[in-house]
């Protein structure tokens, strides 16, 4: 039995490994028509998208929904 599930997931990985090869783009240095890329973005940038604006919302999020607990009536 641990020989049956060895043989299928060395299969299955085979199979996504062979997948993923297949799916890889091959000629992605070459630019397509109407592939116009824009300047990149700098390190504060980057951190900014991605970590300090996500932080914010959620912080919002969280206050909002925090709102009707925040004050109880006695």
């Amino acid at each position: 039995m641990d020989k049956r599930n060895a043989l299928r997931a060395g299969a299955v990985s085979a199979t996504v490994t062979l997948m993923m090869l297949l799916s890889s783009p091959a000629m992605a240095l070459t630019r397509d028509d109407g592939d116009d890329p824009g300047p990149g973005l700098s390190v504060g940038q980057t951190i900014g998208l991605y970590v300090l604006i996500p932080l914010a919302v959620f912080a919002v999020i969280a206050a909002l929904a925090g709102m009707p607990w925040g004050k109880k009536k006695k």
